[in-house]
C-alpha cells in the first residue's frame, strides 16, 4: 500500500535542469570536502578533527552522487554513470569504516559499563564451569535471551530470569544437569565486563587503525585521482542523454520508492511487531562467523529509504519537505545496522581464542544485549511503517 507522504511531487525546474543541478552541487561540496581534508590534514588536533569532518563530507558527497545516478540513469550517459558508480561506492566504504569503527567501540563499551552497572544480570557460575571457551560461550551468554525482546521495557522485565536461562544452557553446554540460579555476583561479572572492554578496544582500535591508513592510502591512490577527475567534470558539466530535456523525474522517483515499499512488504513484519519475538536471537547460539542471516533485507530496506530520500531531494532542491515518520523510520533503521554490527563485533571477540571464562561470558551477555536493540530497532519500524499505512488508508 502506498504511503502518502512517499509520493514525488512535480517541481517547477526542468527535468534535466533538476537533475544536473543537483549533481553539480553535490560534485561542488565533493571537491570542497577535497581540498579541505588537504588543508587540515595536519598534526594538530583541531586539524585532525577537521580532517575527519571532511572525509565524511567526501563521503556523503559521493553517496548521493552514486544514488543520484542511480536513480535518474535514463537521464545520463549510460557508460560514464556505470563506470563511475562502482568507484563511488568504493571510496564511500573505504572513507566510512574508521568512523565505523568508533563509533561501535564507543557503543559496546557503554553498553558494557550499562550492563555491568544493572541489578538483574545472570550469574558466570555455568560457564566458569566449562572446559572452553570461544564460540560456544556466545551460545551461554545469548541463553539469557530465551523470552527474546523488542524494546528495552521488554529487557528490565525479562532481566530476574536471564540467570536461569543462562545456567540452563551453560550447563547443558558442559553436560551437567540444570542447576538452581545462584545470586548474581556482580564482582565477577564487573572484572569480565572490564576485560571484555580492554578485548574489544585491543581489536576496534587496530582495527580503526587500519581503515584510517586504507583510507589515507586509497585518497593517494591513482583511482582515487581517477574519481576526483570525473566528480571535477561534473561539477561544470553534466553528461545527458540528448532525451534527457523530455524525460519525467515523476516516474523514475516513483520507481525508488516502490522498490523501498517492496523490499518493507518482504520483511517479517508481524514477528517483528511482537515485543516478546525471540526468533531472531537463535542465530546467536551458533559458532556460525556469517552475518545474521536476517539482518540483510532490513539493511537493504536502509539503503533503498536513503535512495528514496535523494531523490526527493532532486525533486524539492529548494527544501526537502519534513516528514517525521520518514525520519523516525531511517532512525530506526540506523540503529538496526549499528546494533547488528556490534553485536557481530561482540562475537567475534568471544571467538578470540584462550580467552578467560568471564570474559567471553561477558561478551555473550554484551552480543545478546545488542541482539535485543536490533530487535527493539524493528520493532520500532514496525511500529511507525504501520502507522504510516493506516494514517493513509
Amino acid at each position: 500500500m502506498a504511503q502518502r507522504h512517499l509520493d514525488p511531487t512535480n517541481t517547477t525546474t526542468a527535468p534535466a535542469d533538476a537533475v544536473a543541478g543537483y549533481l553539480r552541487e553535490r560534485a561542488t561540496e565533493f571537491l570542497r570536502a577535497l581540498r579541505t581534508h588537504r588543508e587540515t590534514g595536519g598534526g594538530t588536533a583541531s586539524g585532525a578533527e577537521e580532517s575527519t569532518e571532511a572525509a565524511l563530507a567526501l563521503r556523503r558527497s559521493a553517496r548521493r552522487i552514486s544514488g543520484t545516478l542511480h536513480t535518474f540513469r535514463p537521464l545520463l550517459d549510460a557508460e560514464w554513470s556505470e563506470s563511475l558508480r562502482p568507484e563511488l561506492a568504493w571510496l564511500s566504504g573505504t572513507l566510512g569504516r574508521e568512523h565505523a569503527y568508533a563509533a561501535r567501540l564507543d557503543r559496546l563499551v557503554n553498553a558494557l559499563n550499562r550492563l555491568s552497572d544493572a541489578t538483574h544480570l545472570p550469574t558466570q557460575t555455568a560457564v566458569a564451569a566449562r572446559p572452553e571457551t570461544g564460540p560456544s560461550s556466545i551460545g551461554a551468554a545469548t541463553g539469557s535471551t530465551e523470552v527474546g525482546a523488542g524494546t528495552s521495557q521488554v529487557r528490565a522485565a525479562t532481566g530476574g530470569r536471564t540467570a536461569a536461562g543462562a545456567a540452563r544452557v551453560g550447563a547443558a553446554a558442559s553436560g551437567t544437569a540444570p542447576r538452581p540460579p545462584a545470586t548474581p555476583d556482580r564482582g565477577n561479572l564487573t572484572v569480565g565486563a572490564a576485560k571484555a572492554g580492554a578485548l574489544l578496544d585491543r581489536q576496534l582500535t587496530l582495527a580503526r587503525t587500519r581503515a584510517h591508513s586504507a583510507a589515507l592510502q586509497a585518497l593517494g591512490s591513482s583511482r582515487f585521482h581517477a574519481v576526483a577527475d570525473s566528480v571535477a567534470v561534473l561539477a561544470s558539466e553534466v553528461p545527458l542523454t540528448p532525451s534527457a530535456a523530455a524525460t519525467d523525474l515523476g516516474p523514475l522517483a516513483a520507481a525508488a520508492h516502490d522498490r523501498l515499499r517492496d523490499a518493507v512488504s518482504g520483511l517479517p513484519l508481524h514477528s517483528a511487531g511482537h515485543p516478546y519475538n525471540a526468533e531472531a536471537l537463535i542465530h546467536g547460539l551458533s559458532p556460525d562467523t556469517a552475518p545474521h542471516p536476517q539482518d540483510a533485507p532490513w539493511h537493504q530496506v536502509r539503503l533503498l529509504l536513503r535512495l528514496h530520500r535523494y531523490a526527493l531531494e532532486v525533486l524539492h532542491p529548494e527544501a526537502v519537505p519534513v516528514d517525521l515518520r520518514l525520519l523516525a523510520a531511517g532512525e530506526a533503521l540506523n540503529r538496526h545496522r549499528d546494533a547488528s554490527e556490534a553485536a557481530s563485533a561482540a562475537a567475534s571477540a568471544a571467538r578470540t581464542p584462550r580467552i578467560a571464562p568471564a570474559t567471553a561470558y561477558a561478551l555473550g551477555v554484551l552480543h545478546a544485549d545488542q541482539r535485543h536493540e536490533v530487535e527493539a530497532s524493528r520493532f520500532a519500524f514496525q511500529q511507525c511503517w504501520q502507522k504510516e499505512t493506516v494514517s493513509t488508508s
